[in-house]
């Protein structure tokens, strides 16, 4: 597969150091923990959340496992630390996995990042990775005696919010939002199943749309696209969007490795609160000009929210006959609210977002001028 089809998986990973705008703790908040795997395992690795994921571990843990799926993404992890070993290969090959977890033992911490959310040939995609990718990580987890399963899931198995009051609870009802939602949801019930019989320790992370360093080509394209005042915002923007910062998100998982009280759990992850769409536009060209990047064009291109209609059901009806649009799906999403609430996440596993959505934007900017993306 393709590496750009992969969550964040969009291209060789730059050597050098990105500056960071915090520094992830395992400790921020006083609830019951155990000690974190010596070993862990990293699905994804070198995607965008892997990136920064990996980044982080190797900075506390003995033995990094990390599987990528070309040989253009083995080197740059590998450089990073004698603790990092890399497989490269496809999550959907069983022999693969299998490679992954030779030699890790029991009680390591498996982390499973790898999936497809815009995929590149058919919806296909979706399920064969997100689906079957998941299954043959559980089985080898299991296998192997991972002490936890940390799985990185979505907020699509929820769909969106019938108002922009309304947010996600972890007691909210699936309501997978097309073919990506379906095959996150399917790819939930596969990890709870195998917590429910016994057969591996496991915790679901909900991560929202989420920015930050290490990130693919749609993201800078997100970037060009606002500061020349062509991104459209959709009916009055106060439709609201979670959103979670790397590092946010990255606290967030290594805090449901070690919480007392996490596993059999899912939880949200994002930022403290979320944000309505006109102000995150409104937030990234600040962000740009702060960072010495003078906007044009208008600071707003409105678009009536019969256009978002038009484009999602333009989305269902492709998606249907297993063919997939990006800008279509990401257009027909502006119409909707997608917010989730974290409290469970704070008082369950001592997550407190550090970074919001200016300083993380800022950041996230910085990286892409440091490693020559032109914006």
């Amino acid at each position: 597969m393709p590496a750009r089809s992969r969550a964040g998986e969009a291209g060789p990973i730059d050597r050098s150091e990105t500056r960071q705008v915090t520094v992830t703790s395992l400790e921020p908040a006083d609830v019951p923990t155990s000690a974190p795997a010596t070993t862990v395992v990293v699905t994804g690795a070198s995607g965008w959340l892997g990136q920064n994921l990996v980044r982080t571990l190797v900075t506390q843990r003995e033995r990094v496992r990390c599987l990528v799926p070309v040989d253009d993404h083995a080197a740059p992890l590998a450089l990073l630390s004698p603790a990092v070993e890399v497989e490269v290969g496809d999550v959907r090959d069983p022999a693969t996995v299998d490679r992954l977890f030779d030699g890790v033992g029991a009680e390591s911490t498996v982390f499973h990042a790898a999936a497809v959310i815009h995929p590149v040939t058919s919806t296909r995609e979706f399920f064969d990775v997100n689906v079957g990718g998941t299954q043959n990580v559980v089985d080898r987890a299991r296998r192997s005696g991972a002490a936890r399963f940390v799985h990185v899931s979505s907020n699509s198995p929820f769909g969106v919010n019938p108002t922009p009051q309304d947010v996600f609870t972890e007691g909210s009802p699936y309501n997978p939002y097309l073919g990506y939602g379906k095959s996150k949801y399917e790819a939930e019930q596969i990890v709870q199943r195998a917590h429910d019989r016994g057969d591996l320790p496991t915790v679901m992370v909900r991560a929202p749309w989420f920015y930050g360093p290490y990130q693919p080509p749609r993201q800078s394209q997100f970037f060009r696209t606002i500061r020349r005042g062509r991104f459209p915002l959709v009916g009055d923007g106060t439709q609201r969007r979670s959103m979670a910062y790397t590092d946010n998100l990255v606290q967030g998982l290594l805090r449901a490795e070690v919480a007392d009280k996490a596993p059999g759990n899912a939880y949200w992850i994002a930022d403290a609160e979320p944000y309505e769409l006109r102000e995150i536009l409104a937030t990234v060209r600040r962000a740009l000009v702060a960072e010495g990047l003078p906007t044009s064009g208008p600071d707003q291109v409105r678009l009536p929210r019969v256009a978002a209609r038009m484009a999602e059901k333009a989305d269902e009806i492709l998606q249907a006959r297993g063919r997939y649009v990006q800008p279509l799906h990401v257009l027909g999403e502006l119409n909707h609210t997608i917010a989730c609430d974290i409290s469970r996440a704070r008082d369950e596993l001592g997550y407190e977002p550090t970074i919001g959505l200016e300083d993380g934007m800022r950041a996230s900017i910085r990286w892409c001028l440091e490693h020559g993306e032109q914006l």
